[in-house]
């Protein structure tokens, strides 16, 4: 196996950084989803009553909204990156 160069180990470093943002990031959706469900529903059943359902809603509005920030955010630091 040939010895990484200096242009391949920082590209190399960069890879496994964005794999390990990536990693952190499903985390936190898991986590984020986690609390949804045990702030929404109280009792699990075969269909969901209103108040669940907007409660649900508002969630995944708000995880929406949220995933949109961190994405525009994480474009920008790229962005930067590149010039």
């Amino acid at each position: 196996m040939a010895e990484l160069g200096e242009a391949d180990e920082a590209e190399l470093q960069r890879l496994v950084a964005a794999e390990q943002q990536k990693a952190q990031f499903t985390a936190q959706v898991h986590h984020f989803m986690e609390l949804c469900w045990d702030k929404c529903v109280e009792k699990p059943g075969s269909r969901l009553d209103s108040r669940t359902e907007n409660c649900l809603s508002s969630c995944v509005d708000r995880f929406i909204d949220t995933t949109l920030a961190i994405t525009s955010w994480f474009a920008q630091i790229v962005q930067k990156g590149g010039q």
